[in-house]
């Protein structure tokens, strides 16, 4: 599978490669119980400058992200200097960043920002300064995606995204500001109202459609394809459980995971191990298989967790271990598989 292969979306004008970098492993930020994340800056702009040397062209990142650390280094990043059209960004909505009071000032920081702390919030003022903002830490112009982020964290959220967010950014689409706007989540439930209801472009789904969850795939990827909505696979590794070593902790949804979470891991490894084949490369090649996936956007906190996800996708597997993920019932019967 190529990596670098760009999939158009829809009739937006842009088009994204089937392998592209999350960024929120370099920003700073811990999840879960300490393992994802904490990548220091000088680490993460190395990280972000190799991705653009190799010719990753997406790039996905979020206010939230180390509230704004993540942006910031791709700021100082060589994509700020490139060729702005041979790469596509991606930020979100949802998180406005104000200033700790004490804390670390912009010129005492190498991230240049100071220490700030998200708000929750997703109505259309909040919009406007979001994604100028983003801009500023970016040292862009412009971003091609803006996905609406976790409106399902407030209980006012999905009203806000509904009534503000996603009208004003279909604003924003048809003056021609941005290219394409979603949502991006860690459910299918919530998106999938969002696109019966408003022309969206592409989603972000993050860990619920993967090698261990497959719940997104019986009714939101069907609508998806019915509608013309790409899908951007977050979280293909559900945090940390598909790509690390099982014999230690690991985390699922960015916590501790479960027992049986493990022992599934475990034979997916098991039947990946018989054919030769790295779990990580299963798990990203299982979800750019899916006709309505256009992207996926693994983390990596250091250089070669990059390089080794380029490779994950380029790795040669034989139809015979999917097959017997199938007669495991690790995988269902209508999920579909590279030839």
């Amino acid at each position: 599978m190529d990596p670098f292969q760009q999939v158009q979306i829809g009739n937006t004008g842009i088009s994204v490669p089937r392998l592209g970098l999350g960024t929120a492993p370099l920003s700073g930020m811990v999840l879960g119980d300490g393992l994802y994340g904490g990548t220091a800056h000088d680490e993460a702009v190395k990280v972000i400058n190799r991705a653009q040397e190799l010719g990753v062209s997406y790039v996905d990142t979020a206010p939230l992200y180390g509230a704004g650390r993540a942006e910031a280094r791709v700021g100082q990043s060589n994509y700020s200097t490139a060729d702005r059209d041979s790469f596509v960004i991606s930020t979100k909505i949802g998180r406005v960043l104000d200033p700790v009071p004490g804390g670390m000032s912009p010129e005492d920081d190498p991230d240049g920002i100071g220490d700030l702390v998200a708000v929750d919030s997703w109505t259309r003022d909040n919009v406007y300064r979001s994604i100028e903002e983003s801009l500023v830490r970016l040292d862009l112009d412009h971003v091609e995606i803006i996905y609406v982020h976790d409106p399902d964290v407030q209980p006012y959220g999905e009203d806000q995204a509904l009534n503000e967010a996603f009208p004003a950014l279909i604003e924003l689409r048809e003056q021609g500001t941005i290219k394409a706007i979603g949502c991006g989540m860690n459910e299918w439930q919530m998106p999938l109202k969002f696109i019966q209801r408003f022309d969206l472009d592409i989603i972000l789904l993050a860990g619920r459609y993967t090698l261990l969850d497959h719940s997104g795939l019986d009714e939101f990827l069907p609508a998806c394809i019915e509608r013309d909505v790409k899908i951007t696979i977050g979280g293909p590794y559900n945090s940390g459980i598909l790509a690390r070593d099982l014999s230690k902790p690991v985390t699922f949804d960015y916590e501790p995971a479960a027992n049986a979470a493990v022992e599934q891991a475990r034979r997916l490894t098991g039947i990946c191990s018989v054919h030769g084949v790295d779990l990580k490369a299963a798990a990203l090649q299982f979800v750019l298989a899916h006709p309505a996936v256009a992207t996926a956007v693994p983390g990596a906190q250091t250089v070669a967790e990059l390089e080794q996800n380029i490779a994950m996708v380029q790795q040669d597997i034989p139809t015979t271990m999917w097959a017997d993920m199938r007669s495991a019932g690790l995988i269902p019967d209508n999920a579909p598989t590279p030839e």
